[in-house]
């Protein structure tokens, strides 16, 4: 008899026991049921105080994954079930039938990245922009040194040094088939780089009238030539180039101020944030399609639902290589079609008004909900990889988590003690990782919502961070102008 059947029979004779000895008003109708309303099984008697493990081993047996058993989050009314049933419930009625959704969560787990391998230095200023590439094979800085590094993550020494600009390189940006990467600098203009060789491809695009504040290439999925990218600027504009003709397709030009976010989203929609307070939707033309209106202030920072999905493209977190164009294309739709599922794409707004904004752009113009409770302005905003979370980063020195379905507030993760500037998430959505003022990163559980590492070490305040597509690793980017790599 095999570890898991045993661990089975054991959990239900337990729920047996439990429910026969428990008074009958604490014991409960549950149903089982999928995020699409589909039910699971038949109605189950169950102990009000059955845990999201006990329901766990259930549905695998429901499913009939016994062999091969998958992990899942269990909710009642939206609402998750971490301790148990009863307690976790704000309605304690057992009159009715309850209903428990399931959403399975990733198979594979991400070990905590607990240590610093490697402090690579060369850069002469502050490390602005840290990016892994869509596979996790190569790792890419911009610095106010004018430079673009990219570092050999083997050896965990610099490959090579990308020179060019002559201002500071404010956003770095991988193509979705890691081919290509793009610089935006305080120059105006954007350079493209081949990361195998370290040489620049073609002269600079330019067209800006003032410094590039972020980037986005479209996805993979719709644009396998990987070839177009969104470049967006202190002047009010967005241009979108063919990065194979290296000219301008065209520009976006109805923001009456500054453009401070770009994202090129899963069904071909472009979104703009900017300091005129709104957020624009575009065609992949360049055609408006809607004006997202609500926010008081400066919109920081945007996050789509779909993130991580378009960022690794045909890459899964075993970074598989595929043979041909057409291959990876197909794979690249099909994870972004099962990640979306029947759901819409959903967007995060963060401002300097203090809120955030939850959106559902494709269906309607008016925010899902407001997102209050920051006591500062909302720096940056991430979606989890499976898009059930949403981590927030603010200068009133915390981490706010919320509800990536519906905004609903769930918790605070609280430890820095300056400005957080930056969240990433580990790839299977179980931890989050931050960087601060304070000169510390650090890992965050999200399901106890407390600190499971402090990674002290560097000197000045930490800029910018990232984890590798993969898990394995994570970056770090700060103004003691060094670079750290951290494993598990």
């Amino acid at each position: 008899m095999s570890k898991h059947v045993r661990e089975l029979l054991a959990v239900k004779e337990a729920m047996r026991v439990a429910a026969e000895t428990m008074p009958e008003g604490q014991k409960l109708v549950a149903q089982f049921k999928t995020e699409e309303g589909e039910s699971t099984g038949p109605p189950l008697h169950l102990p009000a105080n059955v845990t999201p493990e006990q329901l766990q081993l259930l549905l695998n047996q429901l499913l009939e994954q016994n062999d091969d058993p998958m992990p899942y989050s269990f909710y009642v009314d939206e609402v998750e079930i971490r301790k148990n049933l009863w307690d976790d419930r704000k309605d304690k009625s057992t009159e009715d039938t309850i209903t428990i959704v399931y959403q399975p969560q990733a198979i594979f787990r991400v070990r905590a990245v607990t240590r610093c391998t490697s402090t690579l230095t060369g850069h002469t200023e502050a490390v602005l922009s840290v990016s892994f590439s869509p596979d996790g094979s190569q790792l890419a800085t911009g610095s106010g040194d004018t430079t673009v590094r990219v570092w050999d993550l083997n050896t965990e020494t610099p490959q090579f040094t990308l020179k060019g600009h002559t201002g500071w390189v404010l956003s770095i940006a991988w193509a979705p088939d890691g081919r290509t990467l793009a610089s935006g600098s305080m120059d105006n203009t954007v350079r493209l780089w081949d990361p195998k060789t370290g040489k620049q491809m073609g002269n600079g695009l330019k067209g800006h009238t003032k410094w590039i504040t972020s980037m986005a290439w479209e996805p993979y999925h719709l644009n396998s030539k990987a070839n177009r990218l969104a470049s967006s600027s202190k002047d009010g504009t967005v241009r979108v180039w063919d990065t194979t003709l290296r000219k301008n397709v065209f520009t976006i030009s109805q923001h009456t101020a500054a453009v401070t976010c770009v994202k090129w989203g899963g069904e071909g929609l472009i979104y703009t944030a900017s300091q005129d307070k709104t957020i624009k939707v575009w065609n992949s033309n360049g055609m408006l399609v809607k004006t997202l209106q609500g926010h008081g202030h400066w919109v920081n920072t945007l996050a789509l639902s779909t993130d991580f999905v378009l960022r690794t493209g045909p890459f899964d977190h075993t970074g598989r290589r595929h043979g041909t164009e057409e291959e990876a294309k197909a794979a690249a739709l099909k994870r972004y079609q099962q990640f979306k599922g029947k759901n819409h794409e959903r967007l995060v707004s963060g401002s300097d008004d203090f809120t955030m904004f939850f959106w559902e752009p494709e269906t309607s113009k008016k925010p899902l909900t407001r997102m209050t409770g920051h006591q500062k302005l909302v720096n940056h905003v991430c979606f989890s990889p499976d898009g059930r979370y949403v981590a927030s980063a603010s200068f009133d020195n915390s981490v706010k988590l919320w509800d990536g379905q519906t905004g609903k507030f769930l918790g605070n993760l609280r430890g820095h003690v300056g400005a957080v500037y930056q969240v990433v998430w580990s790839s299977d959505s179980r931890m989050l990782a931050s960087c601060s003022k304070d000169t510390t990163l650090k890992i965050w559980d999200i399901k106890k919502l407390k600190i499971k590492h402090d990674l002290p070490g560097h000197l000045d305040e930490v800029f910018a961070l990232d984890w590798s597509p993969g898990g394995d690793k994570m970056a770090s980017g700060s103004k003691d102008k060094t670079m750290r790599i951290y494993r598990h």
